[in-house]
């Protein structure tokens, strides 16, 4: 993969990483103002995960007919239109079949750059390559919140704002010369994708734990908090300044991360990073000031804000190259049904329990994802190498 070929992926994902970082927390501020209740606000934000659970079982298919440009092409065009329709069609439901549509035009997207990536990328930078592709999703989903005080200037400038630069930056992929992923020599046309699928979870269905993780940890953040911390009693602006705080720890430490677990094993740099962000959420529940709150989120960032790329990177690991579009659907997948689960509970939480405290349930479901990595055993990868042999 040449430099130019790997920058234009790496701005395509930003740009997506932009527009989600947005989205989130300014519909969510939007609703809240307009004294939509918490557990709707929280049902509305899984529009966008829905729709990526939704197309999920049908893209390796198109994938490996098309190829990865046809892909990217359809699925940023459907993310600009999306993005555009907010301004014109301003209806809760309508908003959450836009957000639906952006979630089916994202996993495209995504899918598409990432399985590019992990399928050109050696084991030796593989953790290098993927944290590179994280931190650039990082740095755009960093930048999504600072779209929040536009909102006070008029509720449609965030998402023109958003959708034109999504526009300038999906025009760059038409200087891609389309590829397509690797086959096994021992398929045969009788292998479909759901088997491929089952296969994948039988060898790595642990690497799928942390994607669910940052799924959730990411939804509950920017859908839920803004609404969590309007409650306590903070400003618009100082969520605006909070929120980037952990985007920005995990930018600082994506790329180190992603060194640190080519040299000492991707489920040994996980084990470590769960703990210490598990660690920050309860400091920031214990003391939810918003000082404190913004020191925990940084430092929180920096721990886990590489989840989702380091379990890429460790299914990678533990499937063979005619097995990774499939176990790239399935994190795409698991980290869908994290995001769906973070509003709907953090919602749920925030309406059923008068003094909730958002940041237990974080840390809940961080020890959680911790303990199934400490004491799943996935099979190793020579008996998936047999396996995909004698299939």
């Amino acid at each position: 993969m040449s430099r130019k070929h790997f920058f234009i992926l790496v701005l395509l994902v930003s740009i997506s990483g932009f527009s989600q970082g947005m989205l989130l927390p300014v519909i969510s501020i939007i609703f809240e103002t307009n004294g939509e209740s918490a557990a709707i606000n929280g049902l509305h934000a899984t529009g966008l995960y829905i729709g990526v659970l939704l197309a999920s079982p049908f893209m390796e298919a198109p994938l490996r007919k098309l190829g990865f440009k046809p892909l990217i092409v359809m699925g940023g065009s459907i993310v600009i239109l999306s993005l555009f329709g907010f301004i014109w069609l301003q209806s809760v439901w309508v908003w959450f079949l836009l957000r639906l549509f952006i979630g089916i035009g994202d996993h495209m997207l995504h899918f598409s750059t990432q399985t590019w990536v992990t399928s050109m990328s050696s084991k030796q930078n593989r953790g290098r390559n993927l944290s590179i592709y994280g931190l650039s999703f990082g740095l755009g989903f960093a930048a999504g919140p600072f779209m929040v005080p536009l909102v006070k200037l008029s509720p449609a400038l965030p998402f023109i704002v958003s959708g034109c630069i999504s526009l300038l930056a999906w025009l760059f992929v038409f200087l891609l010369q389309n590829a397509y992923p690797e086959t096994s020599p021992h398929e045969t046309q009788s292998d479909n994708s759901f088997r491929r699928f089952y296969q994948a979870i039988l060898f790595a269905w642990v690497s799928f734990m942390p994607t669910f993780g940052y799924g959730f940890l990411e939804t509950a953040l920017n859908g839920s908090f803004p609404v969590y911390a309007l409650r306590l009693g903070l400003s618009v602006d100082a969520v605006a300044l909070i929120l980037p705080a952990f985007a920005i720890g995990s930018i600082i430490f994506q790329f180190p991360l992603g060194i640190l677990s080519d040299k000492y094993g991707r489920r040994n740099v996980l084990l470590v990073i769960l703990l210490t962000g598990a660690f920050c959420f309860l400091i920031a529940g214990v003391f939810p000031f918003p000082y404190v709150i913004g020191c925990c989120f940084f430092i929180a960032g920096m721990a886990v804000g590489s989840t989702f790329t380091l379990g890429i990177s460790f299914m990678t690991d533990l499937l063979p190259s005619h097995l990774l579009p499939a176990g790239n659907l399935l994190c795409g997948i698991s980290f869908s049904l994290g995001s769906i689960f973070g509003p709907i509970a953090g919602g749920w939480y925030m309406q059923t329990f008068e003094s909730a405290n958002l940041f237990y349930l974080i840390t809940l479901i961080l020890a959680a994802v911790w303990l199934a990595i400490a004491l799943g055993k996935p099979k190793s990868w020579p008996a998936a190498e047999t396996y995909s042999s004698s299939s």
